[in-house]
């Protein structure tokens, strides 16, 4: 019993002994220098993130506007989607429901330059589809 007593006490020794020297170290450099602060860099969403999932599709990341045979939404340019009615929302569904898969994030980005916002419920669906498309293509590589 008396031996692991001694044991701890010299461990116990050993260790205030080497944080005095780190202390005593510390105070005779000076205080240590302000590293420069980097400047967050502005990188594009990638689109592959579940986070910037939604403002990848959603923003201008395109300024050309293509069409997808769906000319007919340009009369809802400038709606408040609150004031769809469900005849409006099922336009807007069945077009999404109709495009080729490769055609989904470019379709919503020209929705968007065209000044036209979806229904909430049909943007929900058009996230949920490209996420589940890019969730496929990443498995399949």
């Amino acid at each position: 019993m008396t031996i692991i007593l001694i044991l701890l006490v010299a461990i116990a020794g050993t260790g205030a002994a080497l944080y005095a020297e780190h202390r005593f170290h510390l105070r005779r450099k000076g205080p240590k220098p302000a590293e420069p602060e980097e400047e967050p860099q502005q990188e594009e969403c990638c689109g592959m993130h579940i986070t910037c999932e939604r403002d990848s599709l959603l923003a201008s990341v395109s300024e050309q506007i293509e069409y997808y045979d769906d000319d007919e939404l340009d009369r809802h340019a400038g709606k408040d989607p609150s004031q769809y009615t469900d005849a409006e929302i099922e336009e807007f569904r069945e077009v999404l429901l109709t495009l080729r898969p490769d055609d989904i994030a470019g379709w919503a980005r020209s929705i968007q330059l065209r000044g036209i916002t979806l229904p909430p419920a049909v943007r929900d669906e058009l996230i949920m589809i490209v996420a589940e498309e890019r969730s496929a293509r990443s498995s399949n590589a």
